[in-house]
This record gives C-alpha cells, sequence and structure tokens, in this order.
C-alpha cells in the first residue's frame, strides 16, 4: 500500500472525529486489525499534529482519541471498543468516503 500524505493546513482544520473515521477506514480497507493501539498509530502517523502529546511531537496521545471514539459509537459511527476492534457501521463508511473525497479534492472540512 502507498504511503499516504495529507497536508498539514488541510487536516488541522478537520474535525477530530472525522480524522479518526478516516483513519479505520484506510485500515479496514487495507484488511488490517483496527484495534486502539493500532488506530492510534494510525492517526498518529497519519495525523502527528492533531494527535500528538502537546510538548512532545514524536509520541501520540491517546487520550485524543478516548472520547471522540465514545462520541463516534454513540453516533453509530463506529463499533466496538478499546478493548476489542473498532468496525464501522454503515453511516460510518458513508461518512468515510465523504472525507476520503474530500482530501482527494483538497477541501477543507
Amino acid at each position: 500500500m502507498k504511503k499516504i500524505y495529507i497536508e498539514e493546513e488541510l487536516y488541522k482544520k478537520a474535525p477530530v472525529n472525522d480524522l479518526i473515521i478516516f483513519s479505520a477506514y484506510l485500515m479496514m480497507e487495507s484488511g488490517k486489525k483496527c484495534d486502539f493501539e493500532s488506530l492510534t498509530e494510525k492517526c498518529f502517523g497519519l495525523f502527528p499534529k492533531v494527535f500528538s502529546i502537546s510538548g512532545y511531537p514524536k509520541w501520540p496521545d491517546t487520550r485524543k482519541l478516548d472520547r471522540p471514539l465514545r462520541a463516534l459509537r454513540s453516533d453509530s459511527l463506529i463499533t466496538g471498543s478499546p478493548q476489542a476492534e473498532f468496525g464501522l457501521t454503515k453511516k460510518g463508511r458513508k461518512r468515510a468516503v465523504e472525507i476520503a473525497e474530500n482530501f482527494r479534492q483538497g477541501k477543507l472540512l
């Protein structure tokens, strides 16, 4: 799979929930397990300025995923929990495709 690069100025303006959905979508599309640790790694790898620990830009901050993941589950966009794997609902997949298209077109979300 080729490396995905998204301009910092574009992703910094996107809602954190959208970045998480997009990251989960990429993992699932490539057949990778989407557990909490892997999702943290993917989010940080794609969007380091958003998912790093304040003052420590080379380290991911898992707290930045905790509440958003609960909100995404409440909004019926994802399934699963930090103790298990995550999945996208039909609604979540639809949103992920919209986000991917916006990134492809360079639109600000």
